[in-house]
């Protein structure tokens, strides 16, 4: 077997509705050799004509998801015969909330693939069990990307930052710190989450409640608060204990939540000041207000 020339082996895959085609079809506009359900015991063999193809097939991209019978059966042995085929390989999954997927299976009229032979079940019971099926495969994941409040350019965003802006990066990890509110629910994304409930809320001064967490006045307001300090103190700690590890393990994204109850103002302090902590050691960092404006 000639040496490998394949410079990047994705394989794309995640909950049903999640947005799989759309990744694929940004990945093909990136020059990516693209194949959508493709037969997972077909993944080795399909590897072998890539490495026996020089350099034509140097980058792919390939979509497996659960409208593949048994594909769960024979997954962890295939990605083994790439191990041994010295293919490095990357797994994209996508997801989204429970009430998204139900909401696009009712825009689109199509059954869940788990009920391919119409026995009834119904969409939320399908998506159900298809979280479930698909847990270990999740755990296996390089990079996990939510796709519940994006919009077609946005992921598109997500996945050149993902894949290729962080490249040229001398960091050896990406940490995403993500703000949000619990009232709109925890990003199914992230790796690590703190609960910043238990800080003054500025909600409840009247003067500062139209402002947000990028407001001087909201941010010192925050601040000054001595449990404030102290838990950022004890955050950084964690973070500067942590985050090493995290990269000697070959984690290449780490995305860490910071919630508050409507994601306005403590969280983005708290997010704001973890960003300039993180980014003075020099970590490649992206920051995303997830529900601020809302």
């Amino acid at each position: 077997m000639p040496p490998s020339k394949v410079t990047r082996f994705i394989i794309i895959t995640g909950m049903s509705g999640a947005g799989k085609s759309s990744a694929i079809n940004v990945f093909e506009d990136l020059g990516f050799f693209c194949i959508d359900n493709l037969p997972t015991v077909l993944l080795p063999k399909f590897a072998e004509v890539a490495i026996q193809s020089g350099s034509k097939i140097a980058k792919v991209a390939l979509g497996i998801d659960i409208r593949e019978r048994g594909f769960l059966d024979t997954l962890f042995n295939t990605l083994k015969d790439l191990d041994e085929l010295q293919i490095k390989y990357e797994i994209l999954f996508l997801e989204a909330s429970t009430e998204a997927l139900v909401h696009r299976f009712s825009e689109t009229r199509r059954r869940h693939p788990l009920d391919i032979e119409g026995k009834g079940h119904s969409v939320l019971e399908g998506i159900k069990q298809e979280r479930e099926l698909l847990s270990e495969i999740k755990s296996r994941a390089d990079r996990i990307i939510d796709t519940t409040n994006l919009t077609a350019k946005e992921l598109r965003d997500t996945i050149l930052e993902s894949f290729f802006l962080a490249e040229d990066s001398a960091s050896a990890m990406r940490v995403n710190l993500v703000s949000f509110g619990y009232k709109y629910g925890i990003p199914l994304d992230a790796d690590l989450v703190f609960d910043v409930r238990f800080l003054p809320n500025p909600h409840y001064v009247e003067e500062l409640r139209p402002y947000t967490g990028n407001d001087r006045k909201v941010r010192d307001f925050v601040l000054k608060n001595p449990v404030t300090q102290k838990f950022l103190k004890k955050t950084f700690d964690i973070l500067k204990f942590l985050v090493p590890y995290f990269i000697k393990e070959g984690k290449s994204y780490l995305t860490i939540g910071i919630g508050c109850t409507g994601g306005k103002h403590r969280s983005v302090v708290i997010v704001n000041e973890l960003e300039k902590y993180l980014t003075h050691k020099k970590y490649d960092v992206k920051v995303k207000h997830r529900d601020m404006n809302k």
